[in-house]
């Protein structure tokens, strides 16, 4: 049996420090450069939001936006017709229902434009400090590979995850998972034999 207590605590030794890897400086930033990430590196979008925060000052200046000038901005990250779109309704729902804050209910996140449950357990976690489980392309490919889940759908991954992981380290958990993906548990010719946590790992039970 897969012990996940060691497993965290041996990611909290490697990666003492985890962060969400978006920069920003307000709420509605963070929501929209989870936005634009969407099929787009981390490292892309820190370059874009700069820029789009700058041209945009205000949710209400972003809620009227030229619609062609922000695709324009946001142009690299791809996607950038319903990105932008998203963006600019977003805007207006955050500016007329939520008093321009972001929301800190999955209930209400889940209504904003562009926004499904990775996206509001992000908002959850780093926003709010809620018990959140993020299930991105890293979460699902590691915890599949050492065996924490059998499945590739986020939904069972994140119900499955929520079971096993205590609610105090479940945020910092999936920032880990983040980290380890990136350096160590690649999506190609994962370096196993660098790995901390490989010893609790199915691919060494084999």
């Amino acid at each position: 049996m897969i012990n996940i207590l060691q497993i965290i605590k041996t990611l909290e030794e490697t990666y003492p420090n985890p962060i969400c890897a978006l920069t920003y400086k307000k709420d509605y930033e963070l929501l929209f450069a989870a936005r634009l990430s969407a099929q787009c590196t981390d490292a892309r979008v820190n370059l874009v939001t700069p820029v789009l925060f700058k041209r945009y000052q205000t949710l209400e200046e972003i809620a009227s936006a030229d619609i062609s000038e922000l695709e324009d901005i946001i142009h690299s990250c791809g996607f950038y017709k319903t990105k932008a779109r998203d963006i600019v309704m977003a805007s207006a729902m955050l500016v007329g229902e939520f008093d321009g804050k972001v929301p800190d209910t999955m209930e209400k996140l889940l209504r904003i434009p562009g926004v499904g449950r990775k996206t509001a357990n992000l908002m959850l976690g780093d926003l709010f400090g809620k018990p959140s489980i993020v299930v991105d392309t890293h979460c699902i490919r590691i915890t599949n590979r050492i065996g924490l889940v059998k499945t590739k759908d986020p939904v069972k991954i994140e119900t499955e995850l929520r079971a096993i992981i205590p609610p105090d380290k479940s945020t910092a958990f999936c920032h880990r998972l983040v980290l380890h993906g990136r350096v160590v548990c690649t999506a190609r010719n994962p370096k196993c034999n660098k790995c901390t946590i490989f010893a609790y790992c199915e691919r060494n039970m084999v």
